[in-house]
């Protein structure tokens, strides 16, 4: 699916999601590397897109990019040493959704693809298509993006 296409099926669906003050305030939250939250989760969407249509899976492309958008919508800086954050990986989905319920009104299916994101670490598997390739598409864009950083350490430290 070519880039153009995905931003407008992003937009189509998420829009009141990306301007809401949450996805702003993910703005300031860094998520892997230097990728914020917000970043991340636009690539999670992007990424799911991607992989539906790679799949020729038949999905609801609204629950999708919507889970998608707010699989990490804990809100809150995980990397702060104060210990109340201890565990994000597996408690971070429940925070995640409980925001998301408060501030959107969300389907069967987004509900599953937030709560559900980081199987196996959290045991219960994804119940719905969207949910598994939102699941696969958080963990390629997780470690593209925390290899990237680790490749410029690397390289920083070979060349001096």
């Amino acid at each position: 699916m070519e880039a153009n296409r995905i931003e407008e099926k992003i937009y189509k669906y998420g829009a009141d999601i990306l301007a809401s003050e949450g996805m702003q305030k993910e703005k300031t939250f860094v998520q892997h590397g230097s990728i914020t939250c917000y970043d991340h989760s636009l690539r999670v969407a992007e990424k799911s897109l991607e992989l539906a249509e790679k799949c020729s899976a038949y999905i609801d492309e609204r629950s999708l990019v919507r889970g998608a958008l707010l699989h990490d919508y804990f809100l809150y800086d995980w990397h702060e040493k104060d210990g109340g954050h201890r565990l994000h990986g597996f408690f971070h989905a429940e925070r995640a959704l409980h925001n998301a319920r408060r501030d959107f009104n969300l389907n069967f299916i987004e509900r599953d693809i937030i709560r559900k994101h980081m199987f196996p670490l959290n045991i219960t598997p994804p119940k719905f298509r969207e949910s598994w390739i939102v699941t696969w598409a958080d963990k390629l864009c997780a470690a593209e993006e925390t290899t990237r950083v680790l490749r410029l350490a690397v390289t920083k430290t070979v060349r001096g």
